[in-house]
């Protein structure tokens, strides 16, 4: 009762503020009898729901409670907004009372609705099924993108993913009906670009089970990657903690013109701020250079913003925004964000916590890599680069597409380039595959006719999903191992990423730059400056690519795919086949006994990079993402183990032999030996997946000690009752030696801000001592205690 009247005076605050009538404060009765009254007049009080598929949902009362919360913040604060920080602060459960500092408090917020995809999906629904809570509290939706492996190309594809996986979607599609998320099923497209199509707009807050669901920044929100125990917070009703982010600011002055693309813009960024600078702030953009951009070309940028480590990106709402709006059929939200413009936008005077200057028109196409998205190289000098490195000059394979660049006009863009080589005779050098983004993308590109120029010269059209992006590709063409480069449009390229060969030099770029180098099948290629030689071996310099923001006659919606959730699901039934390889039940983890954790084993010092990549690996492994035990078993797998350098191979004090890290880790549990995780810097940045977090304290892990994490593999392992601890001085990560006894020290009085002491005991009986630092609040020391986050709400 009270949230319908809440609901009322949101709808009447929402005509007050757009008309600039001042009325009184509402009784519940008149609240009740004045909206019935408003809901004849003239079509005053129409719903504007946040999609179509969401006809229950109204925009404008989001609007009227974010401007009420961000009008108590500022009245609290007393000092201009940031964009991001009116929209954060917008979403407070409590803006009243709540403790709000930059890099410091931990902040309970209201997000609008959550995202999950299909590998991570199956643990979050896991998770929401073992909480006993009848349905979702917000709107939720749930992806299959992840799980169609490239093969021989879409439909084919597709069809086969569909048998392969027919257990898994029916587990997804049965638990949203049960539970009132909607199902987009394979062949629907990337999660991200669906958001963008169908959810994203100005001032939303939406968190979803993919570290790339930033993407949705390009259209003005703010749009969070988490794990699935996070999602099932925010589907339970329960508020949804975050440390309160930094921001740091980049100004964009200029224009982007010639075969500069918005790519580069973050390919810079991530140059500046490494992998790393972004972590714990989100970066907003702003300044004269943003309006150059289409809306998905900030959508871009926002994408690849989560290789730097930030909580989200996000653009100032604007005329580019609008339009994909009104392309999409959401011109209505589109006209309710011009009355809120004060609240799209920073506040003048607002401060950065960092300030970065980018100016468009002296940018240059850049390249990003091998084996790291912060590793910047101007095109036209990465050819030379690569000998000088080592690195394989032939350029094996191009692959453009995926969540970061498969807009109408990314593939109008390199469908440009392609039609110049038709017209020459050429084809591409190199293998070369397109992955649409949607459904709606594959079908409007291929009624445009932009899809056939890239066919005809040699290309594939992979299946609306995630394809190589994420490891899903049978490839084929080079013997496994080999030594070898691929130039994609994608955003990672860690190492083995895309095709689970170590020896594959990853290279990130715009898609323009990507078929460019396929054509010529050689980073020693610059098309600003080189030429290539037609059919006939006459020279010939490409033309600038071009191409359309938005399509002439509108986007084409394509196939029908998806599943809504029906409005009586008694009748529905979740079930899980307990002899399923694919699928199993949720066992709750075991509480803390309240005791120091002593002598537990040092299981792996990893050495350098680990990613969550490293820490469970995608590729073949994601057939088990609903299946903790057998998933586990890719456990640190492609980590470096310090001891020898060799990866899944470590020492097993039980029985003194080497072996796979999974396999010892069994053993250790089994034999009732609690261990810990030792690691470098920035451990787990990359993907959302918990799986990371789950596996360890499946295995019967009890912390991870490094140098420092990334944010949301930091919050996986606290959501699932392990310790993440960093060493309070880093150098004394070189005092862990293989075979050393860890105990942890302080967990009696485990307190917020109290750092806890480590005291190792080396093979040979000596013995260091040192501080661990933490970030636990109080909330957080509730879900070590009870073992899990879902086990104190169960509780």
């Amino acid at each position: 009762y009270q949230r319908r009247v809440r609901a009322n005076n949101l709808r009447i605050s929402y005509w007050c503020q757009c008309t600039a009538v001042t009325m009184f404060k509402l009784t519940k009765t008149s609240a009740q009898m004045c909206t019935r009254n408003l809901r004849t007049t003239a079509g005053l009080f129409q719903r504007v729901p946040m999609s179509k598929f969401d006809p229950e949902t109204d925009v404008r009362e989001n609007f009227a409670m974010l401007q009420k919360n961000v009008d108590v913040v500022k009245s609290r604060l007393r000092r201009p907004l940031t964009l991001s920080e009116k929209i954060v602060y917008g979403h407070l459960d409590e803006p009243e009372t709540a403790d709000i500092a930059r890099g410091e408090s931990y902040l309970r917020l209201r997000p609008d609705r959550v995202a999950m995809q299909d590998a991570t999906a199956q643990m979050a629904m896991l998770q929401f099924v073992a909480s006993g809570i009848p349905r979702v509290a917000v709107p939720s939706t749930i992806h299959c993108d992840h799980l169609i492996e490239a093969q021989l190309g879409g439909d084919k594809d597709l069809k086969r993913a569909k048998d392969i996986n027919s257990e898994v979607y029916n587990f997804l599609s049965t638990a949203g009906a049960k539970y009132g998320a909607g199902f987009w099923k394979p062949g629907s497209g990337i999660i991200h670009q669906i958001i963008l199509e169908n959810y994203a707009y100005p001032g939303i807050m939406l968190i979803g089970t993919d570290s790339h669901t930033v993407n949705g920044g390009g259209l003005g929100g703010v749009f969070v990657g988490v794990g699935g125990a996070d999602a099932v917070d925010v589907m339970a009703g329960i508020p949804w903690e975050l440390k309160c982010p930094k921001v740091i600011g980049v100004h964009l002055t200029g224009e982007i013109s010639a075969w500069t693309s918005p790519k580069d813009v973050i390919l810079k960024v991530a140059d500046i701020l490494t992998v790393k600078g972004g972590t714990g702030a989100i970066v907003e953009y702003f300044g004269s250079g943003v309006h150059s951009l289409s809306c998905t070309g900030m959508g871009t940028i926002c994408n690849m913003g989560a290789e730097i480590g930030a909580t989200t990106s996000i653009f100032p709402y604007n005329e580019r925004m609008a339009r994909y709006l009104h392309a999409t059929d959401r011109g209505e939200i589109a006209k309710i964000a011009d009355n809120y413009k004060h609240l799209l936008a920073s506040d003048e005077g607002a401060e950065y916590d960092e300030v970065i200057e980018i100016n468009l028109s002296e940018l240059k196409p850049l390249i990003n890599g091998p084996f790291t998205p912060d590793l910047c190289t101007p095109v036209s000098e990465i050819g030379a680069r690569a000998e000088q490195e080592g690195w394989p000059t032939e350029v094996k394979v191009g692959l453009i597409g995926s969540c970061t660049n498969s807009s109408y006009e990314d593939m109008t863009r390199s469908s440009s380039i392609a039609r110049q080589a038709q017209s020459k005779g050429i084809k591409f050098k190199s293998l070369f595959t397109i992955t649409p983004g949607s459904e709606q993308i594959r079908a409007t590109i291929e009624r445009d006719g932009i899809d056939q120029p890239l066919r005809d010269i040699g290309g594939l059209v992979l299946a609306n999903a995630c394809g190589p992006c994420i490891g899903q590709w049978d490839r084929q063409d080079i013997p496994k191992n080999e030594k070898n480069t691929i130039v994609t449009s994608y955003n990672r390229n860690f190492t083995g990423r895309n095709d689970a060969n170590p020896n594959t030099h990853g290279f990130v770029a715009s898609p323009e730059i990507a078929t460019a180098l396929a054509l010529a099948g050689t980073l020693k290629f610059n098309p600003e400056t080189d030429s290539l030689l037609d059919k006939d071996g006459n020279p010939f310099m490409l033309d600038t690519p071009y191409g359309d923001e938005l399509p002439a006659q509108g986007f084409d919606p394509g196939e029908d795919t998806y599943q809504a959730p029906p409005a009586d699901s008694s009748a529905v039934q979740v079930e899980v086949d307990p002899s399923s390889n694919r699928l199993e039940l949720l066992t709750p983890f075991s509480a803390w006994d309240g005791k120091d954790y002593n002598d537990l084993q040092l299981l792996i010092k990893v050495k350098g990079k680990c990613t969550t990549d490293h820490i469970s690996a995608a590729g073949p492994w994601l057939k088990f993402r609903g299946h903790l035990n057998n998933i586990s078993n890719n456990f640190l797998i492609t980590a470096v183990n310090s001891e020898n350098g060799a990866m899944n191979s470590i020492k097993n004090v039980t029985s003194g032999e080497f072996g796979p890290v999974p396999a010892t880790a069994r053993d250790y549990k089994a034999a009732g030996i609690g261990w810990v995780v030792v690691g470098d810097e920035n451990y787990g940045e990359g993907s959302s997946r918990e799986h990371a977090a789950l596996e360890p304290r499946h295995l019967g892990g009890k912390a991870i000690i490094v140098r420092s994490f990334a944010r949301i593999h930091e919050t996986n392992l606290k959501k699932q009752g392990m310790l993440p601890l960093t060493f309070a001085d880093p150098a004394d990560y070189d005092k862990v030696q293989p075979g050393d006894k860890v105990s942890l020290l302080g967990l009696t009085d485990f307190a917020p801000g109290v750092p806890l002491t480590c005291k190792l005991t080396h093979t040979d009986g000596s013995t260091d001592e040192f501080s661990l630092n933490h970030t636990f609040n109080e909330n957080q020391i509730g879900w070590f205690k009870a073992g899990s986050a879902l086990n104190k709400m169960a509780s």
